[in-house]
């Protein structure tokens, strides 16, 4: 008789794909949350699973900051024609010019918080009731206190002391009119486990995550990409550096890893041996020690 191994990849595979059909089975209009970025590549692998051989039943809503990566937007154009998936773009560029939001100025200027605003708005025009992120317990502190089933009220907003119990694998999706949930399938992932998963699957991943020769400078410890909207000091000097992006967010807040991984392998190898974790780099986690809580209870991600 053939031996049968369940691996703990295959048990997170197996919860993950549990919780986005409780999606499909408990809301009217879910979406995915997709940036182009390895966490939410894989939880639309794991929706194109969860349906196969059908598509997948939910649009894919993408919050464009107008300053992305570029190999991140190649990588979600392909991926949307090859699942034949109805892409939703939100544009931060255009909130600004309709004067929903403000561009902030200075050196540390980011449009990464202006996404909340798009954000919900693309939420409220679609009616979208749930929407599906790829966000990681193991990633930010903040993130480690939302359930599979996050509820946000009318605003859009999370209250991180009112959450509903989750009991073993029972979800509770009501809501009132106007709320909406945030769900998160790969909740009890790691990076570790994403990155074996992305090997295991032998998931195409943006070209960006693999060592590359860029443009860069240096601001406070953290390697950045230079670009014509990146402000620079009188003492920052760009320069060509052998880098690959470790967690990848809008330009001007993504940390950029020196490194010499050019392989799925090698990235594994590489993320056993670090002392840095994950989100040590992003400055938008930097600006202060509950920056990414603050910014989720208004709405963000």
């Amino acid at each position: 008789m053939r031996d049968y191994n369940i691996t703990h990849l295959d048990e997170l595979e197996s919860e993950s794909i549990f919780v986005i059909r409780e999606v499909a089975a408990q809301f009217e209009k879910p979406a995915i949350l997709f940036s182009g970025g390895k966490d939410s590549i894989v939880m639309t692998y794991l929706a194109k699973k969860a349906f196969w051989p059908a598509r997948i039943p939910f649009p894919l809503l993408h919050i464009d900051t107008g300053h992305n990566f570029q190999e991140t937007l190649d990588y979600r154009d392909d991926l949307v024609k090859e699942l034949g998936a109805r892409l939703i773009v939100g544009s931060v560029q255009e909130a600004i010019d309709l004067g929903r939001v403000t561009e902030e100025k200075g050196y540390n200027a980011s449009r990464n918080l202006l996404q909340t605003i798009t954000l919900l708005d693309a939420i409220e025009k679609n009616k979208f009731d749930c929407c599906m992120g790829g966000g990681r317990r193991d990633e930010e502190k903040a993130r480690a206190k939302e359930r599979f089933f996050s509820h946000r009220d009318e605003f859009g907003q999370w209250d991180p002391k009112n959450q509903r119990p989750e009991l073993w694998n029972i979800f509770n999706g009501r809501k009132h009119m106007g709320e909406h949930f945030r769900v998160f399938p790969i909740s009890n992932w790691t990076e570790m486990d994403v990155w074996q998963y992305i090997l295991k699957e032998n998931i195409p991943m943006p070209s960006i995550y693999f060592t590359h020769e860029r443009e860069v400078f240096n601001r406070d410890g953290t390697w950045l990409a230079a670009a014509p909207f990146m402000k620079l000091k009188p003492t920052e000097n760009p320069e060509m550096r052998t880098v690959r992006c470790r967690t990848i967010g809008d330009i001007s807040c993504t940390g950029l890893t020196l490194s010499t991984a050019n392989s799925l392998e090698e990235i594994i190898d590489e993320i056993a041996a670090t002392r840095v974790t994950e989100r040590g780099s992003r400055a938008d986690d930097l600006r202060s020690e509950a920056a990414m809580e603050d910014r989720k209870k208004e709405g963000y991600f």
